[in-house]
């Protein structure tokens, strides 16, 4: 995709240099990632400035790139329907970050598992384009950014990192994101960070991190990068998708009945199709549990009113 090849980045515009970085490298394998990440990064530049030429003329070609991809997957459902495609990108960053948890939490700490995070992480701020975040995925976000600086700054100092959610200190960013900027340019021109930037973990507990529930059993989606860095010291192992445990049906809807007669908002249908959006958007990636639970709460919401 994108024929129209952008100008030299802005300096203004640094803070979305990844993202845009990140929609090239999902170009072919997910195009409408791809596509949200340009989304996102647009409306960001937008708020940062749309005056100075420079950025106006950035601004310009990035929304050429965006009406092409319009009209190459405008039968696409995931780019037509935002709430389809909100179900697509969390689903996809979900995958993202659990990879790279399992990684964590086997012991497994290699550039990948790092990358992985990280990605995660931007792709939990491309979500911002269809709302508020959840408190869950601010959550994730806050999380595969502590553990990127994390394991990065361990290995480079050639410390063993504690796997699994510890005790969340502030760890400096800037090392990924130089390492993160200098893998790949996003075209000639681009201005790299030069500026160290800390990442703060405000309003996160220091002591055991408990805010996410990880399933296990969760494996890597087919496009996560799987070589290993030679001088990290960790041997490669092929990620074997490991047996998925699907949830119970509740028993509960069996024999649910209406109390009376229910009646049904706008909203609960609008929460109903969400929920199965998100359902399908799972079974994209096989992940049932997913698909399952989401289905229970669209199918307890339609007879009972209630979530």
């Amino acid at each position: 995709m994108a024929a129209t090849a952008l100008p030299p980045l802005p300096p203004q515009f640094k803070s979305i240099q990844h993202h845009l970085r990140t929609a090239q490298e999902l170009d072919k394998r997910e195009p409408v990632v791809a596509y949200y990440c340009r989304l996102y990064a647009m409306q960001t530049g937008m708020k940062i400035d749309s005056k100075t030429p420079e950025c106006r003329k950035f601004l310009s070609k990035l929304m050429d790139q965006l009406e092409a991809m319009k009209k190459q997957f405008g039968d696409n459902e995931a780019i037509t329907q935002e709430i389809v495609g909100s179900a697509h990108v969390e689903n996809y960053a979900l995958k993202m970050f659990l990879y790279a948890d399992n990684e964590d939490r086997a012991g497994q700490f290699h550039k990948n598992m790092i990358k992985s995070f990280y990605t995660a992480s931007l792709l939990i701020d491309v979500l911002t384009v269809f709302g508020e975040l959840s408190e869950e995925n601010a959550q994730h976000r806050k999380y595969a950014r502590w553990k990127a600086a994390y394991i990065h700054n361990c290995l480079k100092n050639g410390e063993t990192p504690q796997p699994g959610p510890i005790g969340m200190e502030g760890e400096s960013f800037a090392d990924v994101e130089r390492e993160e900027a200098g893998s790949s340019s996003l075209h000639s021109g681009t201005t790299q960070p030069t500026s160290s930037s800390t990442y703060e973990a405000n309003n996160i507990p220091t002591s055991n991190y408990t805010g996410i529930h990880i399933p296990p059993g969760a494996h890597a989606p087919a496009n996560t990068p799987a070589e290993v860095p030679h001088n990290t010291g960790v041997t490669s192992n092929t990620i074997q998708p490991a047996p998925q445990n699907i949830p119970l049906v509740d028993p509960s809807l069996y024999s649910a009945q209406s109390a009376g007669e229910v009646r049904l908002t706008p909203e609960d249908f609008a929460r109903a199709q969400k929920y199965c959006k998100y359902a399908g958007s799972a079974l994209q990636y096989e992940d049932v549990s997913t698909a399952v639970q989401n289905l229970q709460k669209a199918l307890k919401l339609l007879i009972t009113g209630r979530e």
